[in-house]
């Protein structure tokens, strides 16, 4: 089937705002997550002609999204080892927070105690190693089945499972830390 470039565009605002969503999620913050849909839809644009219907077009680009994002992880990580490397480090990585995620404002009537749960959920979310988030992220935020996950990750469903609920408890026990 000949695509040309109006499929692309009806295919791309169809998709645009989950897409949108998922990479500022990963990312962690707005400006990095911008960065990663635009790669995403740049590396769509290059394969659009490929693209040959065996999924459903929005997990195509789910899976380019995930795909750029594990990308840039590891290669901030590699980054990260050889910029900060010393003898005297032992190698150890810095236990920084991560970047904080783009939360909406709360609604007016909503409680003080309600706004602030919500941003230590938030801040816990990004305190997590990127892979715990993602897969919480896939989850819990954008209702992947477990399959759906373990195809986009390229992984057994069994190590979903297993992952997920390990960064469950991750994310509970910063969540604690954070309100304590």
């Amino acid at each position: 089937m000949m695509k040309n470039s109006s499929d692309f565009e009806v295919m791309m605002r169809a998709n645009g705002p989950k897409i949108y969503t998922l990479a500022i999620r990963l990312s962690g913050n707005v400006a990095d997550g911008q960065d990663l849909a635009q790669q995403t839809f740049l590396k769509a644009w290059e394969h659009w002609e490929k693209f040959r219907g065996d999924s459903d077009v929005s997990t195509w680009l789910y899976r380019i999204c995930v795909n750029q994002w594990k990308n840039r992880v590891r290669y901030e990580r590699s980054r990260a080892f050889w910029k900060h490397f010393s003898l005297d480090s032992g190698g150890e990585e810095d236990d920084k927070p991560g970047r904080e995620l783009p939360a909406p404002d709360a609604p007016l009537d909503q409680s003080m105690e309600d706004r602030e749960r919500h941003a230590a959920v938030q801040a816990a979310l990004v305190a997590l190693k990127p892979d715990d988030r993602a897969i919480l992220v896939m989850r819990e935020m954008d209702d992947k089945s477990y399959e759906d996950i373990a195809e986009l990750l390229n992984i057994p469903i069994g190590t979903v499972r297993s992952r997920l609920a390990r960064a469950r408890e991750k994310l509970i026990e910063k969540f604690k830390r954070k309100t304590l």
